[in-house]
């Protein structure tokens, strides 16, 4: 049994001074954290500590309730652990005591995980075990309902290898990258050409061996949402007896009536009722054009499933989660783009720049200022072991059914030792 503290570097902090009071070793929480510099800690950086069942001799003139505290523990878990003791004011020094681990355990959780072909194959072997399936991005759809491919096979045959269901992504993506409104309207609008394309879907799947169909088209015209309900009707009623799964992506509403071509399109509670599986995209608060801010704030990630809930079978919907941050140059002005950055990388970034990390309670994100070299401010927000913790706390909260990551395509560990300590990940396959 293992318990998961998150530990916030504090001045005058070290490896050993942080290993010392958890009484775990140095290497262990370098290695668990897989730290490239664990001489060089940022203040206000994370640590995942992981505490399994402890012993502790009693030294003399401890007591009880100072061997508690020591573990911050309370006195009754000790109690509960230790029957032998029948007199809690009395223990001896010499004497052995089981100091129990506080656990947190959510219970079990489905987990997607969104990349592209090109992924860094140890970064997706090493990923792999702590997902359920697998969403290769993407398929791009055309206006007569062909594809164009990609090469998926590799992560396909590694998926299957590590147990875990690889789902084929179709979206409206044009020639330039963009949704395209237009070739969502020459699909939905064609009844030939959706069975052409799902005729083309079903072949690949079943070529290539993959278990389901992820549908993430976006900005749709607003007056084609009745034309995208049918179209997965179809899709589904199609695909389901086949044994194929269906999942679609959404934009994170937050209300029925949410105005703008994001949004208007997808209809909360056909999706709900016709796929097997929802993802929310709850990221992009803060983008790449935005103000800065933090990318996937509790407060709004709250208000979308505080509606979803209403229109999606909870143990549908996966929570969207995002696996990287964004570098804004102050003074912000509107139009400019900011730097995506990687969850470790801002931390390496803190470091060089002796910056030192915030983490703000209202939106539960880390963010720091620096200057570069022109002497230039930037502020980067990310996400830190305590913002994730918060994210699959509200999924527990709201009882979700699964969380799903954009991307995986850098490995996050501390991501993967907080989720993966906290709930029991399901398997499909």
């Amino acid at each position: 049994m293992i318990y998961l503290r998150i530990h916030v570097v504090r001045r005058g902090d070290s490896i050993y001074t942080i290993a010392r009071r958890y009484n775990v070793s140095p290497q262990k929480i370098i290695s668990d954290n897989e730290l490239t510099n664990p001489a060089q800690l940022v203040i206000g950086q994370t640590l995942v500590i992981l505490e399994g069942t402890r012993r502790h001799v009693v030294a003399p003139g401890q007591s009880l309730y100072s061997i508690a505290a020591m573990y911050r523990i309370g006195v009754n878990e000790i109690l509960q652990a230790n029957p032998q003791i029948t007199n809690p004011s009395q223990i001896a020094a010499g004497q052995t005591i089981v100091i129990p681990p506080r656990t947190i355990n959510f219970g079990n959780i489905q987990v997607n995980g969104y990349t592209f072909p090109n992924i860094n194959r140890d970064v997706l072997r090493r990923t792999l075990p702590y997902l359920t399936y697998l969403s290769i991005f993407s398929y791009q759809v055309r206006a007569d309902g062909s594809m164009r491919g990609i090469d998926d096979e590799p992560l396909i045959n590694a998926a299957r290898a590590a147990g875990v269901a690889p789902l084929m992504v179709i979206t409206n993506l044009g020639e330039t990258g963009g949704f395209n409104s237009d070739i969502a309207r020459a699909i939905l609008t064609s009844e030939e050409v959706q069975n052409t394309l799902l005729d083309n879907a079903i072949s690949n799947m079943r070529d290539k061996n993959y278990f389901g169909l992820d549908i993430d088209f976006e900005y749709i015209y607003p007056d084609d949402r009745e034309n995208y309900n049918n179209f997965l009707r179809k899709a589904v009623n199609t695909l389901r007896p086949l044994g194929f799964s269906v999942t679609t992506a959404l934009a994170p509403k937050t209300s029925a009536g949410q105005v703008g071509k994001l949004y208007e399109a997808h209809d909360y509670p056909v999706h709900g009722a016709l796929a097997d599986h929802v993802i929310i995209m709850t990221y992009e608060w803060g983008f790449t054009y935005s103000a800065p801010m933090a990318v996937s704030p509790i407060p709004g990630i709250r208000r979308v499933l505080d509606y979803a809930v209403t229109a999606i079978p909870r143990e549908k919907i996966f929570m969207g989660m995002s696996n990287y941050g964004y570098d804004w140059t102050l003074p912000y002005q509107p139009g400019t783009a900011a730097r995506t950055v990687t969850n470790t990388g801002a931390v390496d970034l803190a470091r060089r720049r002796g910056a030192e990390i915030q983490y703000d309670e209202e939106s539960q994100a880390p963010f720091f200022y620096y200057y570069d070299d022109n002497r230039r401010q930037h502020v980067v927000w990310f996400e830190d072991a305590r913002s994730i913790l918060a994210k699959l706390s509200l999924a527990n909260e709201f009882r979700l059914g699964g969380v799903s990551y954009w991307t995986i395509m850098n490995f996050f560990p501390q991501n993967w030792l907080v989720l993966s300590n906290v709930y029991n990940i399901q398997k499909v396959l």
